[in-house]
């Protein structure tokens, strides 16, 4: 550069109306440049300092030219950075994407960006217009029907649950007091991430999860539930037909409720009251998104639109889980706020 040759700074700015809609409508592209990285393993091959892209190609058997096209675009918004030619580090945001760190997205990054799920979103258009349920409209099966037929897929969505569970967990356990409580039936709990917790805090408590056959199999093979197996068991049940009652004080719901529509959710807390018929003190704890109102960003406006296109459900407001209560014979208490995206939606029978 000459001596005479002066740098103009990088002014940062807002973007202009048009500049934000176009950030928007390209988002797809970032999403599935980030699945790459992710199912290349591309953050792990980084963990030790820069690589060249040759470097990278030779170990994830790739196009040099299209991964370092990808990295690029990733690198300029903040994902991974090219610190000389053709030559890539780890950002804080790409560390997240690493299979060896605590709070690793990359279980979420796998299920939100997969290809099948992108497909889903591409017929959001044809569920506005009809009010069908796009998951349905392209695999030609509801969602839950499908996981147990696709046990890749069924797999990457339970691993991105768990992590969910483990980023909502710590802030349930600090907001809510589960003491008192001496016997937890968690509905629909998975492979049990939510309810091994809340027993390792509380240790004279005892638990029970329950959820669909294939998920139970599942869960039933992790050492961490075996070793709580004195403590915890794993039940198969229909939870539209029937809540087993196992002599729980109270029921504990995460994403469950919000997966269906309202006659459904009515059904399934019905089958909640019965459970817990005679209990003294008994409640039914739900740990879900509350929509306010206003135009203030909010995770749970595009959750809802997740519930929408997948299993049909919605995420919703104050005034609706009350009502979904009181159609069930049970009436909301109170909502406790978390650090997290979910609060703790309490109710007890009316």
């Amino acid at each position: 550069m000459p001596a005479s040759a002066t740098v103009t700074p990088v002014v940062s700015q807002q973007p202009t109306p048009a500049e934000h809609v176009m950030q928007l409508a390209t988002g797809y592209m970032a999403s599935i440049s980030v699945y790459v990285a992710a199912k290349l393993g591309i953050a792990d091959l980084l963990s030790a300092g820069p690589r060249s892209v040759s470097d990278l190609a030779n170990a994830t058997h790739t196009d040099e030219d299209r991964l370092y096209r990808v990295l690029r675009a990733l690198a300029s918004v903040g994902v991974f950075a090219e610190t000389s030619a053709r030559v890539f580090t780890l950002t804080p945001a790409a560390e997240t994407l690493r299979s060896d760190v605590n709070g690793s997205t990359l279980p979420m990054v796998t299920w939100l960006s997969d290809p099948m799920h992108l497909r889903v979103y591409a017929e959001m258009l044809h569920s506005v217009k009809t009010g069908e349920i796009a998951f349905n409209h392209l695999m030609g099966k509801p969602v839950f029907e499908y996981f147990p037929t696709a046990p890749e897929h069924s797999e990457i969505f339970n691993n991105a649950m768990t992590y969910f569970s483990g980023m909502v967990i710590p802030a349930v356990l600090e907001a809510y007091d589960f003491s008192g409580i001496g016997n937890l039936l968690d509905v629909g709990g998975g492979h049990g991430a939510l309810l091994r917790a809340i027993l390792h805090q509380y240790p004279n408590m005892r638990g029970t999860v329950i959820d669909m056959d294939h998920v139970v199999q599942g869960a039933k093979q992790l050492p961490e539930n075996q070793a709580l197996a004195h403590r915890c068991e794993f039940l198969c049940v229909d939870i539209f037909a029937e809540i087993p009652q196992t002599g729980a004080d109270a029921i504990l719901m995460k994403h469950i409720i919000h997966d269906w529509e309202d006659a459904r959710c009515i059904t399934i807390l019905k089958n909640c009251s019965k459970a817990l018929a005679g209990r003294s003190g008994a409640k039914v704890l739900l740990l879900e998104s509350v929509i306010t109102a206003g135009n203030a960003p909010e995770f749970g406006k595009f959750l809802d639109l997740e519930m929408m296109l997948l299993p049909g459900g919605r995420e919703r407001t104050e005034e609706e889980f009350r009502k979904l209560f009181a159609a069930a014979g049970l009436r909301l208490t109170r909502i406790v706020p978390t650090k997290s995206p979910l609060c703790v939606v309490e109710a007890v029978p009316a």
